[in-house]
């Protein structure tokens, strides 16, 4: 099946690489370019020449001459052309799984989820564990958690094992707890709470709870994760995106990326952060890994967690939650212990990116990069992933030590509604606080959190700017004094990405030097409205001087071309 993935990817596009030779030199012409400098300056440019090694040598305009000599020239045919867009954070395998399996994050009630669930059991009878997720009760408006009853009556005759949206609880059907062993006895774990009703578990596990069921669900095989890489790519491509940094990286995904880039079917660039200290060193050993197969994999940092989400009520607050006054959240990490796994990944290099949704875990970590910059001194680059919730007496250290605020446009519209319900309106002032954060001299990363949202980067860019949905609401954007303007938008998917990677010598800008990582689209970001952005289309998207992607509509124009030079 992979075999027939990449040759079916490879046919699509060989009419089009032919127009791009390998290590030539080459122009393409005749578009709307745009691309930031490293002072967030916008370049406008007509024409971009690209060298042997696929970079960008010169940016050219209506008033420069063509070079008389060009192994190929690519017609842009008046598209706009932008860096090939970043996004800060989202987990690649993650993704790639979802497209394989059941996807509930379009049902808007418990019934049709129950309907999914069925509909999917029947089409893949063979299925040991139903696997999936997606689901998001606060969307249903089910006003509680679902239950394993709920499950039950969908598929009754096999484990049945999904994960939230937010990837922070999964739900489990009877047969899988019975597999499991849970019963009315089981505890919950540290970092992790079992929802029980009655005194017995309710099918729903937070957090590190998951694992009590998790465990069980049969482990992916290599030709399997090939596979999911495989869709991932061509989903994030398919949407203008280029790079991306993978937020927890396992092993078992460092090598799935391996084979990829040993087998030359590498397409994105993935800018790898472990998913704990183990994974770190299993993966790199004693210090981050080189950029490897012409700068498109590194494993550069770690991912460390510190809660859980509002969704679940993971999130460490620090007062109790409006709408469950007994909780406040999980917090995952002592003191001591998030000090003492930064000082390991420091020791030897790493770049740390913390997991921090409610004010509590923002101010712990906020506490713990004070305190730890007195001893790393150096250009650290510290993470905070998320950001969501952040007491207004914080928000100004996010200015400080060089921290990046790694923040998803697109959780402020999904998560609005929950948000005030989670907390109330008078302890949501410091809440996704972008223009706050860059007017107190912070580092503004942005990202999607794919697969818990699309990874639609014009969604994105849109949500940045209005703070409003794709329905236009709330009306004139919701905390409008933290919008950010269309250049800072940009920033975020571009050089702000690149940077809080490591990487913006290499992507994020178009200028010369820079990888030759761009896409055609049909809208100009700068100046079209936010419902003409949310519905851009990619045309082409183009890593390292090289054709990676072109949409359908573009290969027919393609095909059309040649047949009528012929």
């Amino acid at each position: 099946m992979r075999t027939r993935f990449l040759l079916g990817t490879l046919c699509a596009l060989s009419a089009f690489f032919v127009t791009a030779p390998a290590n030539a030199d080459g122009l393409v012409e005749n578009v709307n370019g745009i691309t930031l400098d490293a002072d967030g300056k916008v370049i406008r440019f007509n024409a971009i020449l690209i060298g042997k090694d696929g970079k960008v040598t010169e940016l050219l305009t209506k008033k420069d001459k063509l070079p008389p000599k060009l192994d190929f020239r690519h017609d842009g045919k008046g598209a706009t052309m932008l860096p090939g867009l970043i996004d800060a954070h989202g987990h690649v395998m993650g993704l790639g799984f979802q497209l394989l399996t059941l996807d509930l994050s379009g049902t808007n009630s418990l019934a049709e989820a129950q309907a999914a669930i069925r509909e999917y059991a029947a089409k893949n009878p063979d299925r040991r564990w139903i696997i999936g997720r997606g689901w998001n009760q606060e969307k249903w408006g089910l006003g509680r958690f679902p239950t394993a009853a709920d499950l039950d009556v969908a598929v009754g005759d096999r484990p049945v094992w999904l994960e939230r949206v937010d990837g922070h609880a999964g739900w489990a059907n009877s047969f899988a707890m019975e597999i499991a062993g849970v019963t009315a006895a089981s505890k919950s774990p540290p970092g992790g709470r079992i929802e029980m009703a009655g005194g017995k578990p309710t099918g729903i596990f937070v957090d590190a709870a998951s694992e009590l069921v998790g465990k069980f669900v049969p482990v992916p095989k290599p030709a399997e994760r090939d596979i999911a890489l495989g869709e991932a790519q061509k989903k994030l491509l398919s949407q203008g995106i280029t790079a991306i940094a993978d937020m927890g990286t396992s092993l078992e995904d460092w090598q799935s990326y391996r084979r990829a880039g040993d087998g030359g079917w590498l397409s994105i660039r993935i800018f790898g952060y472990a998913g704990g200290i183990e994974n770190m060193v299993a993966i790199a050993g004693p210090r981050p890994t080189p950029w490897l197969y012409d700068d498109k994999l590194r494993l550069g940092g770690v991912k460390l967690y510190l809660d859980g989400a509002l969704g679940s009520r993971g999130a460490w607050l620090k007062k109790p939650y409006a709408d469950a006054p007994g909780q406040t959240g999980l917090q995952f990490l002592a003191s001591a212990e998030i000090r003492n796994l930064m000082v390991r990944a420091s020791m030897d290099g790493f770049q740390t990116a913390i997991h921090a949704i409610g004010d509590a875990a923002n101010a712990e970590v906020i506490g713990a990069i004070e305190e730890l910059s007195e001893t790393y001194k150096d250009d650290r680059r510290w993470r905070i992933e998320h950001v969501q919730i952040v007491d207004p007496i914080d928000l100004q250290k996010l200015g400080k030590h060089g921290i990046i605020s790694s923040m998803q446009p697109v959780h402020q519209t999904s998560d609005r509604i929950m948000a005030e319900a989670r907390l109330g309106r008078e302890r949501l002032k410091g809440a996704y606080a972008w223009q706050s954060i860059a007017k107190a001299g912070g580092n503004l990363a942005f990202g999607s959190d794919v697969p818990v949202e699309s990874a639609d980067p014009f969604a994105g860019l849109a949500t940045a700017m209005t703070r409003e949905d794709a329905a236009g609401q709330p009306f004139g954007g919701w905390r409008p004094e933290e919008r950010v303007s269309r250049e800072q938008a940009l920033a975020g998917f571009t050089t702000g990405a690149a940077f809080a990677a490591f990487a913006e010598g290499k992507v994020g800008s178009l200028t010369p030097g820079h990888h030759a990582d761009f896409i055609l689209i049909n809208v100009d970001p700068l100046l079209a409205s936010p419902a003409e952005l949310r519905k851009a289309v990619v045309s082409e998207t183009w890593v390292g001087g090289r054709p990676a992607y072109q949409s359908s509509a573009a290969t027919a124009a393609q095909n059309i071309k040649d047949g009528e030079r012929r």
